[in-house]
């Protein structure tokens, strides 16, 4: 008996992959299941980037789309088989799969546009799609995040570089020239990872707050670091920290310094478990009288607060992206599970109910896209890119808007999926994922209210003093 309708009602495609070597035989006169090579461009509505299904842009050129199929080719072939299974079990990627990830140069692609680009190519690591490093801008590496993002398991895709992504050009920065041409280069190769240290259990969004100290050594050669930093995403097997420090004690934010601290003797990890898998290795960091070079003093004293201030805009651009890419896969397979899923004799989708919960969610993900390609338009023509003072508050507004919007995204794919959605296995995985990365987006990298307030009072910095009702 044929019963492909009751197996697209309880399985994945995938599964069809996974277990081929289960398969006994083929119904006589069945249809056959088409594949999709790795990479392909989707036709399912709103599975894509508007502008690679159609729509006339002016952001995307070929080699965007030559990006978004080198990268989707990857994480098909090489994330996709061990998503659930590192995300369930919490297994923090291995030294191979992060030398692979190097290798192949989807860390570098990362990072955006910036001297590390040229760095790559100085060890033989090519940018995906044949970019060159010229060419690439952040519509790029909007994708490239957007992509990474579609696995669905938030814990899996913050564990292959979220922590390093935001930390590391940190380093390419402000660090020394020699610390940029070794330690640099360990990163971008996968070979060795890094990690942001700023928050505190006293320090979330009020970086100035932080309490973490580095006193010199009487010859001066050493800074000795004690301190507590929490919830440090990918802290458990990081080698490095770019860490936020006070090295004054005037009590005002030109104490602060950055170091890169290296784990080592009196640097110890502890697992903090959070909504999502332990896989990317949320951390703990305590710091007891590390003894850490001078050399690695990243800049000048005092010059933290605002380094950290610079580092801000990308990594809350990054976020939204992240979210995006989460909630385009989301409706994805909401849209594929209501035309295959039937009830009261039909499917869901010739539900009026159901298309309206479709409509909404497909709206609210187009209009945070449109929104964060005209923020992104501007960084590609701003000076300074992302990092610009202006951009500071567009920048806060998007991700407030994104996680506001992503809210209502999450909840009409979950009653769309009903129980499936709230499970972390099958068919609805990934939109179980995304309803619970949604409120993790909301907190990290500045929470909503502090967003929608430095939004506001960067804006009313231009009021016109004249200005009257």
């Amino acid at each position: 008996r044929d019963v492909t309708t009751e197996f697209y009602e309880l399985h994945r495609k995938d599964v069809l992959s996974k277990y081929a070597r289960l398969r006994v035989g083929r119904l006589e006169g069945a249809k056959s299941v088409g594949t999709v090579e790795p990479g392909a461009i989707s036709a399912v509505p709103f599975a894509e980037i508007p502008a690679f299904q159609g729509q006339h842009s002016p952001y995307y050129k070929e080699s965007h789309k030559r990006l978004l199929q080198a990268v989707r080719a990857f994480v098909q072939t090489e994330l996709e088989p061990i998503a659930e299974s590192a995300d369930l079990a919490g297994d923090y990627p291995d030294l191979e799969l992060r030398q692979k990830l190097g290798a192949s140069g989807m860390l570098g692609i990362q990072l955006g546009p910036g001297p590390w680009l040229q760095a790559l190519g100085l060890l033989g690591i090519k940018i995906p799609g044949d970019v060159a490093p010229e060419e690439f801008d952040y519509f790029h590496e909007l994708v490239a995040h957007q992509e990474f993002s579609r696995l669905g398991r938030p814990g899996f895709i913050d564990s292959l570089g979220a922590g390093w992504s935001i930390s590391a050009p940190a380093i390419f920065h402000f660090a020394r020239d020699e610390v940029r041409r070794t330690v640099g280069a360990q990163l971008l190769k996968g070979d060795k990872w890094s990690a942001l240290a700023i928050s505190e259990p006293f320090a979330g969004s009020d970086v100035a707050a932080l309490r973490a100290t580095a006193e010199k050594t009487p010859d001066g050669k050493f800074y000795i670091v004690n301190g507590l930093k929490k919830w440090i995403t990918e802290g458990m097997y990081a080698d490095y920290f770019v860490t936020a420090v006070r090295t004054g004690n005037t009590g005002t934010p030109k104490d602060m310094s950055m170091l890169l601290v290296e784990r080592g003797p009196g640097l110890d990890t502890k697992q903090i478990k959070t909504t999502y898998s332990t896989c990317c290795g949320t951390a703990m960091v305590i710091m007891n009288n590390v003894k850490v070079p001078v050399e690695n003093l990243m800049g000048k004293e005092g010059r933290g607060f605002m380094q950290i201030m610079y580092n801000f805009n990308h990594e809350r651009w990054l976020i939204a992206q992240n979210l995006i890419g989460q909630a385009r896969a989301a409706v994805t397979d909401t849209f594929m599970w209501a035309r295959q899923r039937k009830i009261f004799g039909k499917a869901l989708i010739d539900q009026p109910v159901i298309r309206n919960k479709l409509a909404s969610a497909a709206a609210s993900l187009e209009s945070v896209q449109t929104y964060v390609e005209a923020v992104t338009y501007d960084m590609c023509n701003t000076k300074g890119g992302a990092h610009n003072q202006r951009l500071a508050g567009p920048i806060a507004m998007l991700k407030y808007q994104s996680t506001r919007a992503s809210w209502n995204i999450a909840d009409d794919c979950v009653q769309i999926l009903g129980g499936r959605g709230i499970t972390r296995t099958g068919m609805g995985a990934k939109v179980e994922g995304f309803k619970n990365y949604v409120k993790y987006a909301a907190v990290y990298g500045g929470s909503e209210e502090i967003m929608a307030d430095l939004a506001i009072k960067q804006a009313m910095k231009g009021f016109p003093a004249t200005a009257k009702l």
